[in-house]
């Protein structure tokens, strides 16, 4: 890699695909623009629990996809920003990102709890985030293997392509 090439960190964590299948979206959307621009840029896709301080530190842009479990962030996802929170403080500043919520409501709770955490490494929230409903409401339905519709999936293609386009 050379000096001018950028890295898009897509880090995503689930259980039941939704977010995953927002951030393979993303991250497809995202390949799909660095082809079309002939540019030679990492976007990177990696599970919460595989991510390293090395990727976290060299990256240029960051996007977060997770799920809202009982109005906050699925407990792997917050596992970590837990796990590299301080590491990164005074090291990410200014960096852009956004982040993709999938939940079976609201999502609200696990996306101002994400922004707070984003605020305190002050990086920029270059792209609105998007929240995902799956409208999961019963224990079957929440326990369940998520599909997304097109519609959600091109939002969360957006998100990505234009994420990468900061870059």
């Amino acid at each position: 890699m050379d000096a001018n090439t950028k890295t898009l960190l897509i880090i995503w964590h689930s259980r039941t695909h939704a977010a995953r299948l927002a951030a393979q979206a993303a991250h497809d959307s995202a390949c799909k623009i660095r082809q079309e621009l002939d540019q030679q840029d990492e976007i990177i896709m990696v599970h919460a629990n595989e991510v390293t301080l090395d990727q976290l530190l060299q990256a240029n842009a960051y996007l977060f996809c997770a799920p809202e479990n009982l109005a906050s962030l699925s407990g792997a996802m917050k596992e970590f920003f837990d796990r590299f929170y301080y590491d990164l403080l005074d090291k990410v500043e200014g960096r852009p990102y956004s982040a993709i919520i999938t939940a079976g409501s609201d999502g609200q709770g696990a996306l101002r709890q994400l922004q707070r955490i984003c605020t305190g490494w002050r990086l920029n929230e270059k792209v609105p985030p998007i929240i995902l409903n799956t409208a999961s409401q019963t224990k079957e339905e929440i326990l369940a293997p998520k599909t997304l519709s097109a519609k959600q999936l091109a939002q969360a293609a957006e998100v990505g392509g234009t994420l990468y386009a900061w870059l």
